[in-house]
Parts: C-alpha cells; sequence; structure tokens
C-alpha cells in the first residue's frame, strides 16, 4: 500500500486541495429552507419609531418605511363598509372613559340604552389642533337635542388613540357635548381600516385657524399636561367616521391625511338634519368664551383692548363693552391730572 500520501490513504481526513476549477467558482447559494424566511411587509410593530409614544402596542397597520415618511398627496385609502366579519372582530375589544373604566366597543352602537343610530367619529391623539377644530364646528352645527329628535334617534361618540388621562382636557377644549373615549392600543382603527400618515393634505371648510397657531396650541397643550405630553398618541394615526344603524354599519369614511374628517355639511346630510349652513365660530373663539360664560367668567371680546377688572367694577358696568368704559373714564383722569 502506498503511504507517501497519508490523507489519501484516510478517507476520513478532508482534503487540503481543490480543482482549480472550483477555486474560480462562486460559492454555491444555500438552499431555500437556509436563505431564511421570505420578506414581510413591515409594519407598525417592526418598524422602530421616537415619536410613538412608550406605551402605544404593536400594530399590525402598514406603514411606510422612515425614508418614505415625509411623502406628498392623500393615502390611498376606500371608504368601504366593515363586512361582518370585520365587525365581529372589534365587538370585544375594549375602549376606556375618562375614569379609566373599561366597555367593550359594541356597546357604543348596539348596547342596551343606546340610541338606534350612532355616528363614531375617530380622531387622531388627544393633541391634535386639527381634530380639535373638528370637534368644535360639528359641536357648534349639530347638538345632542338636534340630534334626538330626529325620526330614528340618533347620537355621536368620539374615541381618540391617546390615554384615557387626557380625556377630560380634550372635551373641555373641544367643547364637546358627546361622550369621548380612548383606544390606547389603536387595534380598533387598525381592524376598521384606518391608517397612518404625516400629510397634511388640503386645507378643509372646518379649519378657521392657520397651521402654525393649531401647532403652537397642540405644544402648549401638551406642556400644560406635564407627565401626560406624551400620552396623546400616535400622531401618525389618522381616523374616520361610521355611521351604525341597528348595529349595522350603513356609511364610513377614512381620512387619507391629518386633515381629512368628514365635513361638516356631508355629516349633517349623512345624519339626517335639516340642510342649512352650519354656525360659524368666530375665528379666536376656539370654544374658550362659551366655556369662560358658563363658568361666570366671561371675558371681553376685546382681549387686546381691555384690561381685567375687579368684579365688583365689572358688576357696576354690566353689559358695557370696554370701549365704552375707557370713553367714560376719560374726563375722570383729565380731573385728577
Amino acid at each position: 500500500m502506498d503511504t507517501s500520501n497519508p490523507q489519501s490513504a484516510d478517507p476520513t481526513v478532508p482534503s487540503t486541495t481543490a480543482p482549480a476549477s472550483q477555486l474560480s467558482a462562486k460559492p454555491p447559494t444555500p438552499p431555500p429552507s437556509q436563505s431564511g424566511p421570505d420578506p414581510k411587509i413591515s409594519t407598525s410593530a417592526d418598524t422602530p419609531d421616537a415619536t410613538t409614544p412608550p406605551f402605544s402596542p404593536s400594530s399590525t397597520t402598514p406603514v411606510l418605511e422612515k425614508q418614505d415618511l415625509d411623502f406628498t398627496g392623500n393615502v390611498e385609502v376606500n371608504n368601504d363598509l366593515p363586512t361582518e366579519k370585520d365587525l365581529k372582530r372589534v365587538d370585544d375589544l375594549l375602549v376606556l372613559d375618562a375614569q379609566g373604566q373599561s366597555r367593550p366597543f359594541r356597546d357604543l352602537y348596539k348596547g342596551e340604552g343606546v340610541a338606534p343610530r350612532q355616528m363614531i367619529i375617530f380622531v387622531r391623539h388627544f393633541f391634535c389642533g386639527n381634530c380639535q377644530e373638528y370637534l368644535r364646528e360639528l359641536s357648534a352645527s349639530i347638538t345632542p337635542e338636534s340630534l334626538l329628535a330626529l325620526p330614528e334617534p340618533t347620537f355621536i361618540t368620539v374615541i381618540g388613540c391617546g390615554r384615557p388621562d387626557l380625556i377630560e382636557m380634550y372635551s373641555q377644549t373641544t367643547s364637546c357635548p358627546f361622550p369621548v373615549y380612548a383606544d390606547p392600543t389603536r387595534k380598533l382603527y387598525d381592524y376598521l381600516g384606518m391608517t397612518r400618515t404625516l400629510d397634511l393634505g388640503k386645507k378643509p371648510s372646518y379649519i378657521q385657524s392657520n397651521l402654525f397657531v393649531t401647532s403652537v396650541q397642540s405644544i402648549l397643550q401638551g406642556l400644560k399636561t406635564g407627565g401626560n405630553a406624551l400620552k396623546g398618541g400616535d400622531i401618525k394615526q389618522v381616523g374616520g367616521e361610521f355611521l351604525f344603524e341597528d348595529g349595522k354599519c350603513v356609511w364610513a369614511h377614512r381620512m387619507r391625511n391629518t386633515r381629512d374628517h368628514a365635513e361638516i355639511t356631508e355629516v349633517r346630510e349623512v345624519l339626517g338634519l335639516e340642510d342649512k349652513k352650519p354656525p360659524m365660530r368666530k375665528r379666536w373663539s376656539h370654544g374658550i368664551k362659551m366655556m369662560k360664560e358658563k363658568e361666570g367668567k366671561g371675558r371681553s371680546a376685546s382681549w387686546g383692548r381691555g384690561r381685567s377688572k375687579s368684579k365688583g367694577a365689572k358688576d357696576k358696568e354690566g353689559s358695557k363693552t370696554p370701549e365704552m368704559v375707557e370713553e367714560e373714564a376719560k374726563p375722570n383722569r383729565q380731573t385728577t391730572v
């Protein structure tokens, strides 16, 4: 036996040499079972996002990758009605009230003692100035009394994607007379086909303030809430409106951008309210004057002209405007000089 090449004598020892053809060839492609799983669509569960509050759970809503977030144009969504399967999927999902008490979503539109028709409005995060403007306009145009007086009693419910701790602030800021709930999991938004975007879209008629004003107001609201500043909700989540009749969804509108709620005139038409132009709020009010007057702390419309006076002085002056008071005070100033 030839022992000049011990490696060839022992078949268990691997060869240290290879043919030249193998050295120049590319490494073989591993079989499919070794090349890893198939690529999947990125979702909010696996896309890291510094703007999503830490309490937000994972979501299955498809989102754009980081480099594509600042796109222009509307998100392509449809207004198809949720199927019966979709509604069964969301019926048992929980929403929270201002006290943190939970109830199934189905109780909002087909629970005991609920009006047979329910318009459920999904808003964005609780600090969104655009959605706050929308609710101010809606509340000024549609009252609970007008809804309950319809041939088929109707009501409105609002759901936001933030924490329930902010519901009381949100209701006061918007002067909203309708109940507000929270879905911090955002599962209702996902399962009902609402999407996520930062695109502004065109300015709708329900927006009466400019973008700078609403942005500053949102920042100030967040600062005033202190520890709740990061609990408003996902800033990219957009909502929509759904009308339920006798437990079935009969009309739907999904937002395509951050300012794409259904116009007030369209909502009035869908609800069957008389066709008249919705009342306009004063641009500066934001519902603040109405709230203050209810509390007995009314402030003059001319905020920049008049100074605040003592309670006794206000009682004596009655309904005089700041200009009348200032005019009457001129002679007194001259005599004291």
